[in-house]
Parts: C-alpha cells; sequence; structure tokens
C-alpha cells in the first residue's frame, strides 16, 4: 500500500511529494501530463516568457530616449515561441529531474475513481489498480468557458490556447479583464496588435484596490487598449473569416481573434466510490487543516476554491505534508496556520501589479480607523533612472495599533516589490518594526520605505 497518493503534479502536487520525500514518507504522483500542472506547462511561466519579450520590444520601440539608436525593430513570433517552449522544456525538465533522483514515482496515467476500503482507498486508472493510505487531491482548473462563446481553439481561445496561437494577429478582443486577460492584453499589445478588452464590472483587475484598479486602466488605455468596462458580450457570428462580437453597449468589434477569459472552474474528474465528496460548486470543502470530510482526504490548490494562485498551492501543500509527517513520523514540526489575506499576488501588466493583505475598502469595512500612506514612483531616483516612474506605493495601516495590514504596488517591478510587503505583514509588522530597517539607495525599496513613514506623514521625498 502507498503511504501517500497525490493526485495532480501542479506546483501544489509536485511540491507537496517532494517535501514528503524530504521527511521519508512514501509517495506517489498520479499526473497524466508532464509535472508542473497547467502553471509550468501552459500558464504562468510561458506567459513570463512572454512578458519579458514585450517588456523588450516595447523597450526597443523607445530606445530614442535613452540616447540609443534601434531602427524598424520588429517580432519574429515563430522564434518569440521557441523561446517560450524552451523555457518551459527547461524548468519542467529540471522538475522531472529531481522526481527521478529522488526516487518519487509518477503514474503517467488519469484516475478515474477512487473507492473507499476498511483502512485506505483504491485508486484506479485505466491501466492498473492502487491503494493508498492517504490522498491528497490537486487537480486544479480549467478556463471557464462563456455559454454562448465556446472555445475553438482557433478564433475563441482560451488562455491555454493562446499560448499556442503561430502567429500574430491584426486584432485581438480579450473578454475579461481579470488579471489573466489584462495581462494578455498587455502582452499583446506591446507586440503591436490591435487589443481591447470587454469587461463586465465597473474595473479591470476587480479584486485590486480601487485606486490600482482605476490606475491600470488610465495606463493600459494610454497604451493603446481600447476599454469596454459595465459591458456584456451579448453574441457574435462569424463572417469573411473574422469575428463580429455584439456589446450590450451597442457597439460591434470585428476582430481576427478572441480570448475569453472569465475565470477558472475546478477540475476532479473522479468518481467516488463508497463515499461522498463534500464540494460546493465544484469546489473541494476542506477545514483549516486542508482535510476534506473523508479521513485521511486532503485538498490543495484551485480545486479548493481558495486563493487561485500557485504559491498557494505550494504553500498549502507544505502544511499537509508537515501534517502527514507529525502523523506517520510522529514529530512535532509546528504547523504555521496558512492566512489567504497576507498571500501575494502578482499582476504581470505593464505596469506591473503586486498586492498583500486588505484593500483600502475592506481594510475600512474591518477596522475602526486606518492610516494611509503613499508614495509614487516619480519622486524615486532608480524609478527615473529606470525611466520607469509611473505609479506608486501604498501602505495600509491600523491607527491604533499601527500594524501593516495592505501593500499595493504599481509601477516598475511591483512582482518583486510585493515581496516585501508579504513579509512585513507575515511577520505583524508595525510602522515601529519597519522604522528599524535600512533600505538601500538607490533602489525602487525605497518607495515601500517612503510610503510607511508617509503613514505619519514624514517621507522625506514627498511634500
Amino acid at each position: 500500500m502507498i503511504k501517500v497518493a497525490i493526485i495532480g503534479g501542479g506546483p501544489g502536487g509536485y511540491v507537496t511529494a517532494i517535501r514528503l520525500q524530504q521527511y521519508n514518507i512514501e509517495v506517489t504522483v498520479f499526473e497524466k501530463e508532464r509535472l508542473g500542472g497547467v502553471c509550468l506547462n501552459h500558464g504562468c511561466i510561458p506567459t513570463k516568457s512572454l512578458v519579458k519579450v514585450a517588456d523588450l520590444f516595447g523597450e526597443m520601440n523607445e530606445a530614442e530616449k535613452f540616447g540609443l539608436s534601434v531602427e524598424n525593430p520588429r517580432v519574429n513570433y515563430s522564434q518569440v515561441l521557441q523561446r517560450k517552449n524552451k523555457v518551459v522544456d527547461q524548468l519542467v525538465s529540471g522538475v522531472e529531474f529531481m522526481f527521478k533522483k529522488r526516487k518519487i514515482p509518477n503514474i503517467k496515467e488519469p484516475v478515474h475513481t477512487i473507492e473507499m476500503l476498511d483502512k485506505g482507498y483504491k485508486i484506479l486508472t485505466a491501466e492498473a489498480v492502487y491503494e493508498a493510505e492517504y490522498v491528497i487531491l490537486a487537480t486544479g482548473s480549467k478556463p471557464k468557458e462563456l455559454p454562448l462563446m465556446k472555445f475553438d481553439g482557433d478564433k475563441i481561445m482560451s488562455s491555454r490556447d493562446i499560448l499556442k496561437m503561430q502567429e500574430l494577429p491584426a486584432k485581438l478582443v480579450v473578454i475579461g479583464g481579470g488579471v489573466i486577460g489584462c495581462e494578455f492584453a498587455s502582452i499583446y499589445n506591446q507586440l503591436g496588435v490591435e487589443v481591447e478588452i470587454v469587461e463586465f464590472l465597473p474595473n479591470l483587475v476587480a479584486l485590486e484596490d480601487l485606486e490600482i484598479s482605476k490606475r491600470l486602466a488610465m495606463a493600459l488605455k494610454k497604451s493603446g487598449i481600447k476599454l469596454h468596462l459595465k459591458t456584456a458580450v451579448e453574441s457574435f457570428e462569424e463572417a469573411d473569416n473574422e469575428l463580429i462580437i455584439k456589446l450590450s453597449n451597442g457597439k460591434e468589434l470585428i476582430t481576427e481573434k478572441a480570448l475569453v477569459s472569465v475565470g477558472r472552474a475546478p477540475v476532479c474528474d473522479i468518481e467516488f466510490k463508497n463515499c461522498d465528496l463534500s464540494a460546493e460548486n465544484g469546489f473541494i470543502i476542506i477545514n483549516d487543516e486542508f482535510r476534506t470530510n473523508l479521513t485521511n482526504v486532503f485538498a490543495i490548490g484551485d480545486v479548493t476554491g481558495k486563493m487561485m494562485l500557485a504559491h498557494t498551492a505550494s504553500k498549502q501543500g507544505l502544511a499537509v505534508a508537515d501534517i502527514i509527517n507529525n502523523e506517520v513520523n510522529e514529530e512535532q514540526v509546528e504547523r504555521i496556520a496558512l492566512n489567504y489575506k497576507k498571500i501575494p499576488a502578482c499582476t504581470f501588466t505593464n505596469p506591473e501589479i503586486g498586492s498583500v493583505g486588505l484593500t483600502e475598502q475592506k481594510a475600512k469595512e474591518e477596522f475602526e480607523e486606518i492610516i494611509v500612506g503613499k508614495f509614487p514612483f516619480s519622486a524615486n531616483g532608480k524609478a527615473l533612472g529606470l525611466g520607469s516612474t509611473f505609479g506608486f506605493v501604498k501602505t495600509i495601516a491600523d491607527a491604533k495599533s499601527h500594524k501593516i495590514i495592505g501593500m499595493h504596488i504599481i509601477g516598475p517591478q511591483a512582482t518583486e516589490l510585493i515581496a516585501q510587503g508579504g513579509i512585513l505583514l507575515g511577520t505583524d509588522s508595525t510602522i515601529e518594526d519597519v522604522k528599524k530597517v535600512i533600505f538601500a539607495h538607490p533602489t525602487l525599496s525605497e518607495a515601500i520605505m517612503e510610503s510607511v513613514e508617509d503613514l505619519e506623514k514624514l517621507a522625506i521625498h514627498k511634500m
């Protein structure tokens, strides 16, 4: 009998497997595709490869501002795709190599049935039957479809389809102005594609701080992307090899391609025998220890419907590994409670967004009184040198305790800078704690320092 069976080899599953092996606990992963899941193969990593290309091409088109002459830069999209695929293969091959060296079995078959036994569970694939004492469900998610616009993989694309697109279209309509939609809109706009975004809600990236959302909309419009907010798609038709998309605002958009990015749906296509797994709207219900209603069955990652981010899945998985280690090896590893409010989120648009903790709107609801500090990158020396001064750092604290409860950044390298916010919130830091830290000069991090100082109206470089 396998000690621990993990169904799904994405950022939740493979990370958990490695940690369990480090604890000398027998573990087997069931992953029908390559290890790394959607994130490494069809999401985070290939997309970030394209982000680098798009940002570099954008800088080339502005090279004269830096005294450089770059005549008629062009995009060789086939080479862009080759580089993207090489990056993905290198990273995924690395994970597969680690599994091989650590002797972690990976069963490349889909699991179709899990049956509860008197002790443990029977796991059935098309080829074989296995038994396991513990089961961790890490089956992930997939792009949602619009009922009236089903994916066809060509003209109507999912976030996975668009990464397979072989050439740049003249025009792209992005339906859905969330994180994924805005990232792809930003990428292809910088590569010279005419882009329009259709979003049903009043703001882009609606879960972000309202001020951040509005500033992103400003930046995208300035870059040439057309926005249709508070607007729905009512119908579409195909004519002359183009899509004609009719909107609720009365407009018609004619486009070569459409990306539908309206969220993600949980995936768990497994039949459970002799037991009923509790779920709500397809998402598996878990408690604070990631346990399902079934004995010794855990669930992590997107399929739980918590914060649907790769690093959330990994952190959940590491916590589960600690729990199982304490039970199997009778260890006393301290399990750190996972506070989803303190998990950073990153949006790789241009400009980038990084956020952690409460938005200003949520903070006002949860705390009696808050204080807000802001500092613009236009007053930061490193940002000026980079020629990237759009945006700001916004820090939110509880007025009574001075505890930092939120940080939101839009601007250069925001997705890297937000790690500092994650540390401050993760360690329950106060304004006084940050005063003990010396920030190096000249760095973008000084904008964080001055936003914290601005909580007490003490920022040096702000009037």
